[in-house]
């Protein structure tokens, strides 16, 4: 009898989950089902237009590219629904031969193939991969947005940002969400597919079973669970990633299970669960080999397949469709991967391309300036340049129209712009255009010089590390050749900026401003709020540099930044430092001089030559060298993260007395987020005459 109603049950099951599969598609898209029509049909009609006007309806903002990018997503999705549906309709065949033929023995080793928690685990499934294909957009083009980062092989409290490998902070919050429901289990992109998940769960709550194995029982069956896992990798035990792999196979079948416990109920397991998952990403961070791993990565993978397996013991009628969902989900994260590393690279390339009206403005401006017949190419209030009693301000930029929004900004809400000297360095290519910009839009009673950063003859190979690395071969090959980068290396690492020596002329003040005491630097994609004088009268407590702290939990400590598991780093600071932000610094130069901070720099970066205790950028050495000589200025004078965080608060903008869009979302580009450009554009004239000729609009 108890076999019968076995049988009962999952002929129930199966026919729930065929009738479910094919209304799916009904509701969803208002077609045929989907075995029936061709997947480009179904994703034609869930992205277009029924007039054929080619119109997108359910993402009207964005843009062709990124539309393709999600048809193709969807097309795969339904694809994968398709293989389902054939997989079920393959186990209902095999159960109607094995009852047709009672002789045999072979359905005693068929495993059930769905049970009662089946059609739920799919529908999680489903839920949790659809919201993960609709941020992916999104999240590949702002990966850049945070601070040039490292993350340390040898530690297991990497932050978890960026990468796009395993389980990130939204999908926990996806899944704490899905704990507070009322159990359905799935979102309205699976409608039949809840209703079924929430007939079967009431149904399977009745005949649950009780975890009463001891805690012997318990480590042992982990450890045959993970021998099992490791015999069952594609790869053999020798290869160079095996363990990364298992890792990626627990948080697959955690993530599962995670809703399955959601929508029972059992909240203290549901928590242990995303304890471990969060633990156990954090050892895998960006590691691409298992060398990358910590030491003690072992241990958390033990703790978490004790887990595993408990949960399973105690829903361990979720096997065949955790199974084949396992299978599923492994194939569409290897090709989730493949498609955010193109769409990655895709976004490095956007960022760092340049609009055709900020290429045509400084054409248009240098052939002004030299065209022209004035003799007088001088700025007024050249006294002004050298006097410490004034408010200094540095800005290195090659970009015309970011730095004269700078300039703008500063003066509009500056108390007494007389008082304001503005200290503007370019390269070569660029100085006849930014010279003739500040000449055509004087600044009143306020000072501005403009410098080519060729005329600093003192700055060369010689005294320069920067420049010295920048002449050899290996590293010209490295960065401007063809050669592809190594596998999982964040592209952005190839990019010559990280090499620029703009990009590094902060570390020079003391030689550019001889006569100076105090210099405000300010990057040239931020915009100032509030008259900033007042941070000349801040005390820096014999400190060098005055900056924003940005750390927060996990994030933007030493140890994203710089290679922990180099003995010279790891000797010298401390991984749990807060980090600070370039973009807004005050620097006290007598200090400066008095340290020696300078050669101190030229230390740090001859030892990374081989870029082995940080990848590049200006950021990390400005951590080396200037640690234990930074003063944390307040919040409220720095707010960054307008160039990739589509969330930041509003009030607090408003707040700030600078804004920073550090990342790859410029507001002076096609791609940088239009909810914050108003804060950038209403700085520029639009209506200037070189603007105008050159098309640059709002």
């Amino acid at each position: 009898m108890a076999g019968a109603a076995r049988g009962r049950r999952c002929r129930g099951a199966v026919l729930l989950l065929l009738v479910a599969s094919v209304l799916a598609p009904l509701v969803l898209y208002g077609r045929s089902p989907v075995p029936y029509l061709p997947d480009s049909t179904v994703a034609r009609g869930a992205f277009d237009r029924g007039d054929g006007s080619g119109s997108n309806l359910v993402w009207p903002q964005m843009a062709a590219s990124e539309v393709s990018l999600a048809k193709d997503l969807t097309i795969e999705r339904l694809g994968e629904h398709k293989n389902r549906v054939l997989s079920a309709t393959d186990d209902w065949q095999a159960v109607e031969v094995a009852r047709s033929h009672p002789s045999e023995k072979k359905i005693d080793t068929w495993e059930d193939p769905v049970s009662r928690d089946a059609d739920q685990v799919v529908a999680v499934g489903n839920d949790s991969a659809q919201s993960t294909q609709d941020g992916m957009i999104k999240e590949v083009v702002s990966t850049d947005g945070r601070a040039d980062g490292f993350r340390d092989p040898g530690d297991s409290r990497v932050a978890e940002e960026q990468d796009g490998q395993g389980m990130d902070e939204k999908e926990l919050q996806d899944a704490t969400e899905l704990e507070h429901k009322d159990g359905s289990g799935a979102s309205e992109n699976n409608i039949a597919g809840t209703d079924t998940a929430g007939n079967l769960t009431s149904s399977l709550n009745k005949e649950s079973i009780a975890d009463t194995s001891s805690d012997q029982t318990t480590h042992a069956s982990a450890n045959a669970d993970l021998a099992t896992l490791v015999s069952s990798t594609d790869h053999s035990a020798t290869s160079p990633d095996a363990t990364i792999r298992i890792i990626k196979d627990q948080l697959i079948r955690a993530k599962t299970y995670l809703g399955v416990l959601a929508s029972r109920g059992n909240h203290g397991t549901a928590k242990e669960l995303r304890a471990r998952m969060k633990d156990i990403q954090r050892a895998l961070g960006g590691a691409t080999d298992d060398g990358m791993l910590p030491q003690n990565v072992h241990g958390k993978i033990k703790a978490m397949e004790q887990t595993l397996g408990r949960i399973k013991r105690m829903h361990d009628g979720c096997s065949g469709a955790v199974n084949r969902l396992r299978t599923s989900l492994h194939s569409t994260e290897e090709r989730l991967q493949s498609h955010r590393k193109d769409a990655n690279y895709l976004a490095q390339l956007a960022a760092k391309s340049l609009p055709k009206g900020l290429h045509c403005l400084p054409l248009r401006l240098t052939n002004e300036y030299y065209s022209s017949n004035s003799n007088n190419k001088d700025f007024p209030n050249t006294e002004k340049l050298e006097d410490p009693q004034l408010h200094h301000y540095a800005v290195f930029s090659d970009n015309v129209l970011a730095a004269a929004v700078v300039v703008n900004s500063t003066l509009v809400h500056a108390k007494k712009p007389a008082n304001h000297v503005f200290h503007i360095v370019t390269d070569r290519l660029n100085y006849a255009a930014m010279k003739m910009w500040f000449l055509a839009n004087p600044l009143g009673e306020a000072a501005v010089q403009v410098q080519n950063i060729e005329e600093f003859t003192w700055l060369n190979s010689s005294y320069s590390p920067v420049l010295k690395q920048l002449e050899s071969s290996s590293m010209i090959d490295y960065y401007f050749g063809s050669g592809k980068a190594r596998p999982g290396e964040n592209p952005k690492f190839r990019n010559p900026k990280y090499l620029s020596i703009l990009n590094h002329l902060r570390f020079y003040l003391p030689e550019i401003f001889p006569k100076l005491n105090k210099v405000l630097f300010l990057d040239d994609d931020t915009v100032v709020q509030q008259d900033l004088s007042a941070l000349w009268s801040i005390d820096l407590k014999g400190k060098v540099n005055g900056a924003v702290e940005t750390c927060g939990e996990s994030f933007h400590r030493f140890d994203k930044y710089l290679n922990f598991s180099n003995p010279l780093i790891a000797s010298n600071f401390n991984p749990h430092a807060c980090g600070w932000a370039y973009g807004m610094n005050m620097f006290d130069l007598s200090e400066w001089r008095k340290q020696n901070i300078t050669d101190v720099y030229h230390t740090w970066q001859n030892l990374n030559e081989d870029r082995l205790l940080w990848k590049l950028g200006s950021l990390p050495a400005g951590l080396v060298t200037f640690w234990n000589r930074t003063f944390p200025l307040d919040r409220s004078w720095h707010l960054l993260g307008l160039g990739y965080n589509p969330n930041v608060n509003e009030k607090e903008i408003r707040r700030a007395s600078v804004i920073h869009y550090n990342g790859n979302l410029k507001p002076w580009l096609e791609i940088g987020l239009s909810k914050y450009r108003k804060y950038w554009s209403r700085h520029v004239n639009y209506d200037q005459v070189f603007i105008r000729e050159c098309n640059i609009n709002p």
